[in-house]
Protein backbone atom coordinates (compact mmCIF):
# COMPACT_ATOMS: atom_id res chain seq x y z
CA UNK A 1 0.00 0.00 0.00
CA UNK A 2 1.62 3.51 -0.99
CA UNK A 3 2.41 6.36 1.24
CA UNK A 4 0.16 8.64 1.66
CA UNK A 5 -0.53 12.77 2.87
CA UNK A 6 -1.82 14.07 5.97
CA UNK A 7 -2.88 16.98 5.01
CA UNK A 8 -3.95 19.75 8.32
CA UNK A 9 -5.10 22.95 8.39
CA UNK A 10 -2.47 25.97 9.93
CA UNK A 11 -4.43 28.67 11.52
CA UNK A 12 -1.93 30.47 13.05
CA UNK A 13 2.06 29.72 13.62
CA UNK A 14 1.47 27.80 16.78
CA UNK A 15 -1.31 25.45 15.23
CA UNK A 16 0.77 24.94 12.31
CA UNK A 17 3.89 23.06 14.49
CA UNK A 18 1.39 21.62 16.64
CA UNK A 19 0.06 19.64 13.72
CA UNK A 20 3.24 18.44 12.20
CA UNK A 21 4.70 17.61 15.96
CA UNK A 22 1.33 15.27 16.17
CA UNK A 23 2.00 13.67 12.41
CA UNK A 24 0.85 16.00 9.39
CA UNK A 25 3.25 15.75 6.70
CA UNK A 26 2.16 19.08 5.22
CA UNK A 27 -0.21 22.04 6.40
CA UNK A 28 -2.21 24.52 4.53
CA UNK A 29 -2.14 28.29 5.64
CA UNK A 30 -3.68 31.78 4.27
CA UNK A 31 -3.30 35.09 4.91
CA UNK A 32 -6.30 37.51 5.62
CA UNK A 33 -8.21 38.51 2.06
CA UNK A 34 -7.31 35.57 -0.01
CA UNK A 35 -8.23 32.83 1.09
CA UNK A 36 -11.20 31.10 2.81
CA UNK A 37 -10.93 31.25 6.59
CA UNK A 38 -10.68 35.02 8.74
CA UNK A 39 -8.52 34.37 11.74
CA UNK A 40 -9.23 35.66 15.15
CA UNK A 41 -6.16 34.38 18.02
CA UNK A 42 -3.05 33.38 18.14
CA UNK A 43 0.06 34.79 16.04
CA UNK A 44 -1.79 34.90 13.16
CA UNK A 45 -0.41 34.37 9.59
CA UNK A 46 0.06 37.45 7.16
CA UNK A 47 1.97 38.54 4.74
CA UNK A 48 4.87 40.04 7.44
CA UNK A 49 5.20 36.18 8.50
CA UNK A 50 4.16 34.18 5.79
CA UNK A 51 8.02 33.61 5.26
CA UNK A 52 8.69 32.34 8.40
CA UNK A 53 5.62 30.06 8.74
CA UNK A 54 6.39 28.51 5.63
CA UNK A 55 10.38 28.13 6.78
CA UNK A 56 8.84 27.02 9.95
CA UNK A 57 6.97 24.19 8.14
CA UNK A 58 10.59 23.03 5.95
CA UNK A 59 12.78 23.61 9.36
CA UNK A 60 10.00 20.54 11.15
CA UNK A 61 10.24 18.28 7.86
CA UNK A 62 6.42 19.05 6.29
CA UNK A 63 5.41 20.89 3.08
CA UNK A 64 3.63 24.15 2.88
CA UNK A 65 0.44 25.03 1.13
CA UNK A 66 -0.58 28.98 1.02
CA UNK A 67 -4.31 29.44 -0.08
CA UNK A 68 -5.53 32.12 -2.55
CA UNK A 69 -8.37 30.17 -3.15
CA UNK A 70 -10.88 33.09 -3.29
CA UNK A 71 -13.56 33.71 -6.10
CA UNK A 72 -11.55 37.41 -7.08
CA UNK A 73 -13.43 40.87 -7.79
CA UNK A 74 -11.24 43.15 -9.77
CA UNK A 75 -9.78 44.94 -6.60
CA UNK A 76 -8.94 41.66 -5.36
CA UNK A 77 -7.07 41.25 -8.13
CA UNK A 78 -5.49 44.68 -7.94
CA UNK A 79 -4.83 43.51 -4.12
CA UNK A 80 -2.82 40.46 -5.13
CA UNK A 81 -0.89 41.87 -7.53
CA UNK A 82 0.56 44.55 -5.24
CA UNK A 83 1.67 41.76 -2.85
CA UNK A 84 2.65 38.98 -5.06
CA UNK A 85 6.58 39.51 -4.48
CA UNK A 86 5.97 38.66 -1.10
CA UNK A 87 4.06 35.37 -1.85
CA UNK A 88 7.33 34.54 -4.00
CA UNK A 89 9.67 35.70 -1.48
CA UNK A 90 7.85 32.94 1.27
CA UNK A 91 8.29 30.13 -1.18
CA UNK A 92 5.86 27.45 -0.81
CA UNK A 93 5.53 24.16 -1.52
CA UNK A 94 2.87 24.71 -3.82
CA UNK A 95 -0.54 27.21 -3.70
CA UNK A 96 -3.94 26.51 -3.57
CA UNK A 97 -6.29 28.40 -6.20
CA UNK A 98 -10.03 28.34 -7.44
CA UNK A 99 -10.08 31.42 -9.90
CA UNK A 100 -8.84 31.83 -13.23
CA UNK A 101 -7.63 35.33 -12.64
CA UNK A 102 -5.34 34.40 -9.75
CA UNK A 103 -4.38 31.24 -12.12
CA UNK A 104 -3.00 33.66 -14.40
CA UNK A 105 -0.92 36.12 -11.70
CA UNK A 106 0.62 32.91 -10.03
CA UNK A 107 1.55 31.23 -13.64
CA UNK A 108 3.27 34.47 -14.43
CA UNK A 109 5.10 35.79 -10.95
CA UNK A 110 5.61 32.28 -10.00
CA UNK A 111 6.10 30.24 -13.10
CA UNK A 112 8.04 27.25 -10.96
CA UNK A 113 5.79 27.05 -8.07
CA UNK A 114 3.26 24.13 -8.37
CA UNK A 115 -0.44 24.61 -8.74
CA UNK A 116 -2.83 22.97 -6.69
CA UNK A 117 -6.87 23.48 -7.63
CA UNK A 118 -9.10 24.09 -5.07
CA UNK A 119 -12.39 22.03 -3.99
CA UNK A 120 -13.98 25.67 -3.91
CA UNK A 121 -13.79 24.20 -8.25
CA UNK A 122 -15.87 21.68 -7.36
CA UNK A 123 -14.43 18.98 -9.56
CA UNK A 124 -16.29 15.79 -9.73
CA UNK A 125 -15.29 14.12 -12.98
CA UNK A 126 -12.16 12.62 -14.82
CA UNK A 127 -12.54 15.69 -17.68
CA UNK A 128 -12.12 18.31 -15.57
CA UNK A 129 -9.21 17.02 -13.49
CA UNK A 130 -7.55 16.54 -17.34
CA UNK A 131 -8.29 20.04 -18.32
CA UNK A 132 -6.57 20.96 -14.87
CA UNK A 133 -3.38 19.15 -15.62
CA UNK A 134 -3.61 20.00 -18.87
CA UNK A 135 -3.93 23.52 -17.88
CA UNK A 136 -0.18 23.10 -15.84
CA UNK A 137 -2.05 21.95 -12.00
CA UNK A 138 -0.02 19.24 -10.20
CA UNK A 139 -3.12 18.32 -7.71
CA UNK A 140 -6.54 18.94 -7.80
CA UNK A 141 -8.54 18.85 -4.62
CA UNK A 142 -11.60 16.66 -4.99
CA UNK A 143 -14.73 17.51 -4.38
CA UNK A 144 -16.50 16.67 -0.79
CA UNK A 145 -19.68 15.22 -2.45
CA UNK A 146 -17.76 12.73 -4.89
CA UNK A 147 -18.16 8.87 -3.82
CA UNK A 148 -14.49 6.80 -3.34
CA UNK A 149 -15.55 4.43 -6.73
CA UNK A 150 -15.58 7.74 -8.63
CA UNK A 151 -12.40 8.69 -7.24
CA UNK A 152 -10.97 5.61 -8.47
CA UNK A 153 -12.62 5.99 -11.80
CA UNK A 154 -10.50 8.90 -11.95
CA UNK A 155 -7.65 7.94 -10.90
CA UNK A 156 -7.77 5.61 -13.37
CA UNK A 157 -8.71 7.60 -16.52
CA UNK A 158 -5.65 10.21 -14.98
CA UNK A 159 -3.14 8.18 -13.46
CA UNK A 160 -0.57 11.45 -13.82
CA UNK A 161 -1.56 14.11 -11.61
CA UNK A 162 -2.21 13.84 -7.67
CA UNK A 163 -5.41 13.75 -6.12
CA UNK A 164 -6.74 14.79 -2.72
CA UNK A 165 -9.83 14.43 -1.20
CA UNK A 166 -10.98 15.52 2.32
CA UNK A 167 -11.49 13.35 5.17
CA UNK A 168 -12.59 14.79 8.41
CA UNK A 169 -14.31 18.40 9.00
CA UNK A 170 -16.91 20.39 8.57
CA UNK A 171 -18.94 20.11 5.55
CA UNK A 172 -21.10 22.88 3.22
CA UNK A 173 -24.60 22.28 2.46
CA UNK A 174 -23.97 23.75 -0.44
CA UNK A 175 -21.17 22.89 -2.78
CA UNK A 176 -18.13 23.57 -1.08
CA UNK A 177 -18.19 27.50 -0.96
CA UNK A 178 -20.60 27.83 -3.08
CA UNK A 179 -23.37 29.85 -0.87
CA UNK A 180 -24.78 32.57 -0.82
CA UNK A 181 -26.94 32.49 2.36
CA UNK A 182 -24.39 34.57 4.28
CA UNK A 183 -23.71 37.25 1.62
CA UNK A 184 -27.51 38.22 1.63
CA UNK A 185 -28.56 37.69 5.31
CA UNK A 186 -25.07 39.89 6.02
CA UNK A 187 -26.15 42.63 3.41
CA UNK A 188 -22.90 41.33 2.00
CA UNK A 189 -20.80 41.80 4.77
CA UNK A 190 -19.73 38.84 5.94
CA UNK A 191 -19.37 36.47 2.00
CA UNK A 192 -18.80 33.16 2.43
CA UNK A 193 -16.22 32.70 -0.10
CA UNK A 194 -14.10 35.39 0.57
CA UNK A 195 -13.55 33.58 4.41
CA UNK A 196 -16.01 35.62 6.83
CA UNK A 197 -19.14 33.41 6.54
CA UNK A 198 -22.00 33.66 8.90
CA UNK A 199 -23.04 30.11 8.90
CA UNK A 200 -26.33 30.60 8.22
CA UNK A 201 -26.85 27.02 7.39
CA UNK A 202 -26.05 26.37 11.02
CA UNK A 203 -28.66 29.04 12.43
CA UNK A 204 -32.22 27.28 14.30
CA UNK A 205 -35.09 28.09 11.90
CA UNK A 206 -38.88 28.52 13.26
CA UNK A 207 -41.61 28.70 10.78
CA UNK A 208 -44.33 31.76 10.66
CA UNK A 209 -47.90 31.96 9.23
CA UNK A 210 -47.49 35.13 7.03
CA UNK A 211 -51.63 35.95 8.19
CA UNK A 212 -50.27 35.59 11.81
CA UNK A 213 -47.08 37.70 12.26
CA UNK A 214 -45.58 36.94 15.29
CA UNK A 215 -46.86 33.23 15.79
CA UNK A 216 -43.58 31.28 15.66
CA UNK A 217 -43.71 27.06 15.06
CA UNK A 218 -41.24 24.80 15.54
CA UNK A 219 -41.06 22.70 12.04
CA UNK A 220 -40.65 19.40 14.12
CA UNK A 221 -40.38 18.85 17.65
CA UNK A 222 -37.44 20.85 19.09
CA UNK A 223 -37.38 23.41 21.99
CA UNK A 224 -34.61 24.68 20.46
CA UNK A 225 -35.81 25.72 17.13
CA UNK A 226 -34.44 23.28 13.55
CA UNK A 227 -31.50 22.72 12.16
CA UNK A 228 -32.78 21.90 9.03
CA UNK A 229 -29.38 23.34 6.85
CA UNK A 230 -26.95 21.64 9.06
CA UNK A 231 -24.75 18.53 8.11
CA UNK A 232 -22.98 16.90 10.43
CA UNK A 233 -18.90 16.52 10.22
CA UNK A 234 -16.99 14.78 7.85
CA UNK A 235 -14.93 11.57 9.33
CA UNK A 236 -13.74 9.20 7.12
CA UNK A 237 -11.00 7.49 9.32
CA UNK A 238 -12.43 4.09 8.75
CA UNK A 239 -11.84 4.73 4.82
CA UNK A 240 -8.43 5.41 4.39
CA UNK A 241 -7.83 2.19 2.91
CA UNK A 242 -10.22 2.66 0.15
CA UNK A 243 -9.22 5.93 -0.07
CA UNK A 244 -5.87 5.42 -0.60
CA UNK A 245 -6.73 2.17 -3.00
CA UNK A 246 -8.46 4.52 -4.63
CA UNK A 247 -5.44 6.47 -5.46
CA UNK A 248 -6.24 9.52 -3.34
CA UNK A 249 -2.73 11.08 -2.62
CA UNK A 250 -3.47 13.47 0.08
CA UNK A 251 -5.73 13.24 3.16
CA UNK A 252 -7.00 16.75 4.15
CA UNK A 253 -8.32 17.51 7.47
CA UNK A 254 -10.54 20.91 7.93
CA UNK A 255 -10.12 23.39 9.81
CA UNK A 256 -8.21 26.15 10.05
CA UNK A 257 -10.43 28.11 12.60
CA UNK A 258 -10.48 25.32 14.94
CA UNK A 259 -8.80 24.67 18.41
CA UNK A 260 -4.83 23.90 18.98
CA UNK A 261 -6.35 20.83 20.66
CA UNK A 262 -8.90 19.75 17.87
CA UNK A 263 -5.70 20.16 15.45
CA UNK A 264 -3.29 18.28 17.71
CA UNK A 265 -6.13 15.59 18.68
CA UNK A 266 -6.77 15.32 14.98
CA UNK A 267 -3.24 15.42 13.60
CA UNK A 268 -2.68 12.29 16.27
CA UNK A 269 -5.31 10.32 15.19
CA UNK A 270 -4.80 10.43 11.55
CA UNK A 271 -1.69 9.56 11.69
CA UNK A 272 -1.89 6.55 13.52
CA UNK A 273 -4.66 5.53 11.41
CA UNK A 274 -2.98 5.66 8.24
CA UNK A 275 0.32 4.20 9.76
CA UNK A 276 -1.57 1.21 10.73
CA UNK A 277 -3.66 0.78 7.85
CA UNK A 278 -0.12 0.82 5.27
CA UNK A 279 1.53 -1.67 7.58
CA UNK A 280 -1.79 -4.10 7.89
CA UNK A 281 -4.11 -3.06 5.05
CA UNK A 282 -6.92 -5.23 7.10
CA UNK A 283 -6.59 -3.59 10.63
CA UNK A 284 -10.11 -2.22 12.48
CA UNK A 285 -9.65 1.28 12.44
CA UNK A 286 -12.38 1.98 14.54
CA UNK A 287 -10.66 2.93 17.58
CA UNK A 288 -9.54 6.22 15.65
CA UNK A 289 -13.11 7.16 15.26
CA UNK A 290 -13.53 7.12 18.99
CA UNK A 291 -10.57 9.10 19.20
CA UNK A 292 -12.13 11.49 17.23
CA UNK A 293 -15.17 11.45 19.04
CA UNK A 294 -13.28 13.28 21.72
CA UNK A 295 -12.84 16.26 19.72
CA UNK A 296 -15.66 18.88 19.13
CA UNK A 297 -18.01 17.83 16.33
CA UNK A 298 -21.77 17.59 15.32
CA UNK A 299 -21.86 14.54 14.73
CA UNK A 300 -20.00 12.85 12.43
CA UNK A 301 -21.23 11.57 8.72
CA UNK A 302 -19.58 9.87 5.93
CA UNK A 303 -21.20 11.98 3.78
CA UNK A 304 -20.95 11.17 -0.10
CA UNK A 305 -17.71 9.11 0.14
CA UNK A 306 -20.10 5.76 0.31
CA UNK A 307 -22.49 6.91 -2.57
CA UNK A 308 -24.96 7.89 -0.39
CA UNK A 309 -25.82 10.96 1.64
CA UNK A 310 -28.37 9.85 4.49
CA UNK A 311 -31.25 11.78 6.35
CA UNK A 312 -29.03 11.09 9.40
CA UNK A 313 -26.32 13.07 7.35
CA UNK A 314 -27.64 16.42 9.25
CA UNK A 315 -27.51 17.55 13.00
CA UNK A 316 -31.08 18.34 13.14
CA UNK A 317 -30.63 19.08 16.74
CA UNK A 318 -27.32 21.25 17.18
CA UNK A 319 -25.73 23.33 15.22
CA UNK A 320 -22.02 24.35 17.73
CA UNK A 321 -19.52 21.24 17.73
CA UNK A 322 -19.53 19.37 21.02
CA UNK A 323 -16.05 17.59 21.75
CA UNK A 324 -16.25 13.89 23.88
CA UNK A 325 -13.84 14.87 26.18
CA UNK A 326 -12.78 18.58 27.54
CA UNK A 327 -9.80 19.91 26.84
CA UNK A 328 -7.97 20.56 30.34
CA UNK A 329 -5.06 22.31 30.05
CA UNK A 330 -1.26 22.39 28.07
CA UNK A 331 1.92 22.49 29.11
CA UNK A 332 4.53 25.57 29.45
CA UNK A 333 7.62 24.85 31.42
CA UNK A 334 8.46 22.64 33.73
CA UNK A 335 10.54 23.38 37.27
CA UNK A 336 10.25 22.15 40.94
CA UNK A 337 7.33 22.95 41.84
CA UNK A 338 6.34 20.53 38.99
CA UNK A 339 4.64 21.78 35.34
CA UNK A 340 3.40 24.85 34.68
CA UNK A 341 0.20 24.49 33.08
CA UNK A 342 -2.43 27.10 31.68
CA UNK A 343 -5.88 25.94 32.57
CA UNK A 344 -8.31 25.61 29.81
CA UNK A 345 -11.64 23.76 32.06
CA UNK A 346 -11.77 23.30 35.69
CA UNK A 347 -9.34 20.57 37.27
CA UNK A 348 -9.56 19.03 40.97
CA UNK A 349 -6.73 17.22 42.97
CA UNK A 350 -7.12 13.61 42.48
CA UNK A 351 -8.87 13.81 39.09
CA UNK A 352 -7.32 11.60 36.18
CA UNK A 353 -6.78 12.89 33.14
CA UNK A 354 -5.74 11.46 30.09
CA UNK A 355 -2.56 13.56 28.37
CA UNK A 356 -1.39 13.59 24.79
CA UNK A 357 1.76 14.14 23.60
CA UNK A 358 3.26 13.50 19.97
CA UNK A 359 4.97 10.39 21.23
CA UNK A 360 2.46 9.47 23.78
CA UNK A 361 -1.02 8.96 25.25
CA UNK A 362 -1.89 7.72 28.87
CA UNK A 363 -3.95 8.48 32.14
CA UNK A 364 -2.57 10.12 35.36
CA UNK A 365 -3.58 11.49 38.43
CA UNK A 366 -3.09 15.16 39.21
CA UNK A 367 -1.39 14.91 43.07
CA UNK A 368 -1.16 18.36 43.19
CA UNK A 369 -2.11 21.88 42.36
CA UNK A 370 0.00 25.30 43.20
CA UNK A 371 -1.30 28.76 42.47
CA UNK A 372 0.77 31.96 43.79
CA UNK A 373 2.74 29.13 45.99
CA UNK A 374 0.34 27.80 47.64
CA UNK A 375 -1.47 24.81 47.24
CA UNK A 376 -4.98 24.80 46.40
CA UNK A 377 -7.98 22.04 45.59
CA UNK A 378 -8.84 23.76 42.34
CA UNK A 379 -7.49 24.98 39.14
CA UNK A 380 -9.76 27.10 37.23
CA UNK A 381 -10.15 28.07 33.86
CA UNK A 382 -7.46 30.32 32.55
CA UNK A 383 -5.32 30.08 35.29
CA UNK A 384 -1.45 29.36 35.54
CA UNK A 385 -1.03 26.94 37.84
CA UNK A 386 1.92 23.99 38.62
CA UNK A 387 0.94 20.65 38.75
CA UNK A 388 2.53 17.39 39.65
CA UNK A 389 0.59 13.65 38.29
CA UNK A 390 1.48 10.32 39.12
CA UNK A 391 2.81 9.53 35.68
CA UNK A 392 4.71 12.08 33.87
CA UNK A 393 5.29 12.66 30.16
CA UNK A 394 8.71 11.51 28.97
CA UNK A 395 8.74 15.08 27.12
CA UNK A 396 6.37 17.81 28.07
CA UNK A 397 6.61 19.87 25.28
CA UNK A 398 3.87 20.03 22.95
CA UNK A 399 1.89 17.96 25.55
CA UNK A 400 -1.88 18.76 26.12
CA UNK A 401 -4.12 16.91 28.52
CA UNK A 402 -8.15 16.17 28.19
CA UNK A 403 -10.74 14.34 30.45
CA UNK A 404 -11.09 10.73 30.34
CA UNK A 405 -13.28 9.43 27.99
CA UNK A 406 -16.29 10.34 25.43
CA UNK A 407 -19.55 12.38 26.82
CA UNK A 408 -22.74 10.33 25.64
CA UNK A 409 -24.03 13.54 24.05
CA UNK A 410 -21.64 13.31 21.03
CA UNK A 411 -23.46 10.90 18.71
Amino acid sequence: MQNVELLMPAGNLEKLEYAIRYGANAVYLGVVDFSLRAMRKGQLITLDNLKEAVDLAHKLGAKAYITLNIFAFNNDIKQLEGCIDRFKEANPDAIILSDFGVFNLVRKYLPTTPIHISTQTNTLNYESVKFWKDLGASRVILARELPIKDIAEIRNKVPDIELESFVHGSQCVSFSGRCLLSDYFTNGERKANHGNCSQPCRWSYKLVEETRPGQYYEINQDERGSHILSPKDLCLVEHIRELIDAGVDSLKVEGRTKSLYYVSAVSKAYRQAIDECIKNPQADLHKYFIELKKVGNRGYTTGFALGENKPDSYSYDISKGLAGADFLFEFKDKTDMGYLVKIKNKIHINDEVEIITPDEQFTTTVKSIIKNNESVDIGNTNDDVYLTFSQEPKDYKYALARTIGVKEHVS
